[in-house]
């Protein structure tokens, strides 16, 4: 059996296993201590609907057609659903989708034999409820014929974004800051950085908080992730109770991060890490590492399918990009992977990863971004302009540009993505 649990919008470090003290997440604790979380994951484009695509499809956002949110998976593509589902699987799905699919699908959603709920609209404080519930009830009377795939997709921590609007212009009346002084998570080190970004990067700032207002939020948006932290508790007790637990693999990710207060920032769409860098748990205590936390190796969400089909012996989707993360977990293998990438917002821009560095490039944008990973984790000073990194940039553009080679570009994408030097 397996499990695919996801969040929305929730920041790779907010979970108290990974060493965040200002939070409480029994519930993925409980996920982390009895499997692998890879710190060094990322989204393949950090907003809702062209993750979600990738993790449906295994193809990047320039080739499923899904460049931003709203958008449609282009027709004829096998879903993951419909790979396990032809081999034995009953495929289910629970929660938020938010992808269009076209009607000659003939499906809600392609590939699985299941709906228990879907959706995107209301709050997660509420909807995510209903899909504790309903994925919990199917855990527990399901007909154990066969093995099952279960996405379980919840909404949590997205209720941020309706918090950051109504309180960007004025910030609405919050309890005495003396009163959770104790409680405020501390503003990050790169707070007030600046960087000499590129035209389309379009990082969410607010200008008009106080400090105090910062870590009010950041207070706030963790309350968040602890609400969905139960929910998902209640899907693993239903799991446990079902007699499944050592039986099923569960994998925990988000489509995106958040941003956090970090380079003064809210919300997501942009290559920062705070926006682009997502929790990614897995869970199979019978075969996989427990308790380890490994801060090598470079993982993408398109890595669910292939990780998943691997599990379930089956061959993934035709020009899947990503790699199975199974053998990696087990600590049987360590990755050759030299790199990931993430694509955003509508097809203009790139993110790059490599073992150290991060390059940042927009379409017909000279002004790049080169971030030393190692010994600069908080992305405050852009050496892309000095000359001893010059070979280091070209480099990373060679890689995207390589990358970029090996893609069947969707109808909907107009050109070839290029670093303007």
């Amino acid at each position: 059996n397996i499990l695919f649990i996801t969040t929305d919008q929730q920041a790779w470090n907010t979970i108290s296993a990974v060493g965040n003290t200002y939070i409480h997440t029994p519930s993925l604790d409980r996920l982390a201590n009895k499997g692998v979380t890879f710190s060094k994951s990322y989204s393949p484009n950090p907003v809702c609907s062209p993750t979600r695509a990738c993790w449906i499809t295994g193809l990047t956002s320039s080739e499923n057609g899904v460049i931003t949110n709203g958008l449609d998976i282009i027709e004829g593509i096998k879903t993951v659903g419909d790979v396990l589902t032809e081999n034995g699987y009953e495929t289910v799905f629970a929660g938020k989708l938010h992808v269009g699919i076209p009607q000659s699908y003939n499906q809600k959603i392609p590939g699985f034999s299941k709906v228990l709920c879907e959706g995107i609209g209301g709050k997660g404080t509420l909807g995510d409820q209903v899909v504790s519930s309903v994925a919990a009830g199917y855990l527990l009377n399901r007909d154990k014929s066969k093995p099952f795939y279960l996405t379980v997709n919840f909404l949590q921590p997205h209720d941020v974004c309706n918090w950051t609007s109504r309180n960007k212009k004025k910030m609405e009346a919050k309890p005495s800051i003396d009163n959770l002084k104790s409680q405020l998570p501390p503003l990050p080190d790169n707070f007030y950085s600046e960087i000499d970004e590129p035209n389309d990067m379009k990082v969410a700032r607010v200008n008009n908080w106080s400090e105090a207002d910062w870590r009010y939020y950041l207070w706030n948006y963790y309350r968040m992730v602890e609400e969905v932290d139960a929910e998902i508790g209640r899907v693993l007790n239903a799991l446990e109770e079902s007699g499944e637990l050592d039986n099923t693999v569960v994998i925990f990710s988000s489509d995106h991060g958040e941003g956090t207060a970090h380079h003064r920032s809210i919300l997501k769409n942009f290559p920062y890490d705070e926006a682009c860098r997502v929790p990614f748990v897995i869970s199979y205590p019978k075969e996989l590492k427990q308790g380890v936390l490994d801060e090598i190796t470079l993982v993408t969400g398109l890595d669910v399918v292939p990780t998943i089909c691997d599990f379930a012996g089956v061959k993934p989707p035709e020009n899947n990009k990503g790699i199975s993360v199974r053998k990696i977990a087990a600590g049987k293998n360590q990755s050759d992977r030299e790199f990931i990438v993430s694509e955003m917002n509508h097809d203009k821009g790139r993110m790059i990863r490599t073992a150290d560095f991060k390059f940042i490039a927009f379409r017909d944008d000279p002004n790049v971004l080169l971030f030393d990973m190692k010994n600069d984790p908080g992305e405050t000073t852009n050496l892309a302009q000095k000359s001893e990194f010059k070979q280091i940039v070209e480099k990373h553009i060679q890689l995207l540009e390589n990358w970029e080679k090996n893609l069947k570009y969707a109808p909907n994408v107009n050109s070839v993505f290029t670093v303007k030097r």
